[in-house]
C-alpha cells in the first residue's frame, strides 16, 4: 500500500525484484479501489511476536484449562461462517477445524464467535462492493483459490454448501464411496478464479526466481470456516443480495525450515518475501481489474 501510493504521488512506478509496474500500472492498481486491513489478529501477533512460540490463535481466554496454555485462543481462519459446523457437515474422515481448544486448528463456540472476524464481516458488510477478496497466510509458497470445501465441480447446480442432503458427505480428496461430493461452480467463475490466481502467481515467480503453485485451496487440506470461502459463499447464502466475491489465500514464506520456526525467515528470506508477495499482489488488483469488477469495484 505504501508502495502504491508514494508511486502515484510521484508519478512513478515501481520494481520487486525481477518484476516491474510502470506508473501506469500504478494508476490502474488503485482505480480499482482497495479496503486494506493491516492486522486481524492483532492479539495473537502481539503474544507471538514477545514470545516466539510460533502462535497461531487469537488471545481468547474463555476455553482455557488451567495449567495447558494451549488452549487459550481461536483459529481465526476456522471461525467464519461457512460450513463452520463440520463435525455436521463434512465426511466423518475430515479434521477440516478441531472442536478441541487445545489444538491450532480450534474453531470456538459458534460461527461468528471471535471479535476479529466479526470485523472481517463488517468490513465486508460496510463496504458492499467489493469483489475480490484476498487473505494473506504464510508459511508456503502457494496461491489458493476456492473452494476449500470439497472438489471444485460445473456439472451439478445441487451438489453445493447450502444444500443440507449433503451433509456428511463434503471433504474426500478423491472420494470415498459413501462421500460422491463435489462444490459446484460456474465454468466462467472457474476459469476467472483460476486466471487471476495465475497471474498473481507466475508476478511472484518473476520477482525473485522461487516458484508459487496454483492450486483449489482443498488440495492443501479440507477446510471449515475459512475467510476466502465465506466471502465467496456470501453471493449464495443470501440468495444473491449480497455481492458476487471471489475469494484467495496467498501462502508465502516457504524455505524457512531451518529456523527456530518455520514461520519466522531470516533476514535473506524476509526480503525474498517481500518481493514476492507485492509482486502478487500488484498484480492480483491488476488481474481482477481486467477480468471484470462487475459494476461493483473493489478488492
Amino acid at each position: 500500500m505504501s508502495d502504491l501510493l508514494y508511486a502515484n504521488k510521484n508519478k512513478i512506478g515501481v520494481t520487486y525484484g525481477g518484476r516491474s509496474y510502470t506508473y501506469k500500472d500504478v494508476k490502474d492498481a488503485l482505480s480499482v479501489g482497495i479496503v486494506f486491513l493491516p492486522v486481524v489478529n492483532p492479539d495473537g501477533v502481539n503474544y507471538d511476536q514477545t514470545t516466539n512460540t510460533c502462535w497461531r490463535k487469537n488471545r481468547n481466554p474463555a476455553d482455557v484449562v488451567a495449567g495447558n496454555p494451549n488452549t487459550y485462543g481461536v483459529d481465526l481462519n476456522r471461525n467464519f461462517d461457512f460450513l463452520w459446523d463440520f463435525p455436521k457437515k463434512f465426511h466423518p474422515s475430515i479434521a477440516a477445524a478441531s472442536t478441541n481448544p487445545a489444538s491450532q486448528a480450534y474453531r470456538g463456540r459458534s460461527a461468528f464467535s471471535e471479535p476479529e472476524t466479526k470485523n472481517v464481516k463488517w468490513v465486508m458488510d460496510t463496504f458492499q462492493r467489493v469483489r475480490w477478496y484476498l487473505d494473506i497466510h504464510s508459511y508456503t509458497g502457494t496461491v489458493l483459490y476456492g473452494w476449500g470445501s470439497d472438489e471444485n465441480q460445473s456439472r451439478d447446480k445441487d451438489q453445493n454448501f447450502a444444500n443440507p442432503k449433503y451433509d456428511g458427505k463434503r471433504g474426500p480428496v478423491p472420494d470415498l464411496p459413501d462421500a460422491k461430493y463435489g462444490e459446484y461452480v460456474s465454468n466462467q467463475d472457474w476459469i476467472d478464479r483460476l486466471f487471476v490466481g495465475t497471474r498473481a502467481a507466475n508476478a511472484a515467480d518473476s520477482a525473485t526466481g522461487r516458484h508459487y503453485e496454483v492450486q483449489q485451496a482443498v488440495y492443501l487440506y479440507p477446510t471449515s470456516g475459512a475467510s476466502d470461502d465465506y466471502a465467496s459463499s456470501r453471493e449464495k447464502a443470501s440468495g444473491g443480495k449480497l455481492n458476487k466475491v471471489y475469494g484467495y489465500t496467498i501462502e508465502f514464506g516457504f524455505g524457512n525450515e531451518a529456523a527456530s520456526c518455520a514461520f519466522y525467515p531470516t533476514a535473506e528470506q524476509y526480503k525474498l518475501n517481500m518481493l514476492e508477495t507485492n509482486s502478487a499482489f500488484f498484480e492480483f488488483l491488476l488481474a481482477a481489474k481486467e477480468t471484470g469488477l462487475g459494476g461493483s469495484a473493489g478488492c
